[in-house]
């Protein structure tokens, strides 16, 4: 019977990956079952009461930033959908207003002391003693909400 050295007995695996070599393990021929097979595991974020807020602001607000402008497009839509008849509250529904110099007469009287008047054309209304109403620009009809708003690019 011949002795092998130690060396020659078992190969040494090495690699300069790891920081120690493999030992080598004999084969045996013994019923051997196959492990499970093992899926690597990710770790749930250990999150600090700061990050989840963080985030979850951050979350509202992309929410309310898309949602808003949603919402006001498809009112604008809706409202564009249904008649509007109501009259305009300011000139119910004439489309004018009294002037607020002359008080509808088209006419001024200013005292100029001593008993003497002087009447001249109202200057605001250019003697006619109305103005288009500001609010329906003369059509008579209250605008909606949104439709009084005048959306600008400010660029």
């Amino acid at each position: 019977m011949t002795v092998l050295s130690p060396s020659l007995s078992r190969p040494k695996l090495q690699s300069s990956f790891l920081c120690c070599p493999l030992k080598y393990s004999k084969p045996t021929n013994r019923n051997i079952q196959p492990k499970p097979t093992s899926y690597p595991r990710i770790r749930a974020l250990d999150l600090d009461q700061n990050t989840v807020v963080a985030i979850s602001v951050g979350v509202v607000s992309v929410a309310v930033g898309i949602g808003i402008p949603v919402f006001y497009e498809t009112q604008i839509d809706n409202a564009a959908k249904r008649e509007n008849t109501q009259p305009c509250f300011p000139c119910n529904g004439s489309g004018a207003q009294k002037c607020r110099f002359c008080l509808g007469n088209g006419n001024v009287t200013v005292e100029l002391g001593g008993g003497e008047e002087e009447v001249s054309r109202c200057i605001n209304c250019d003697g006619v003693g109305s103005l288009t109403c500001t609010t329906c620009q003369g059509s008579g009809i209250q605008p909606r909400y949104l439709d009084r708003r005048e959306f600008k690019d400010d660029d």
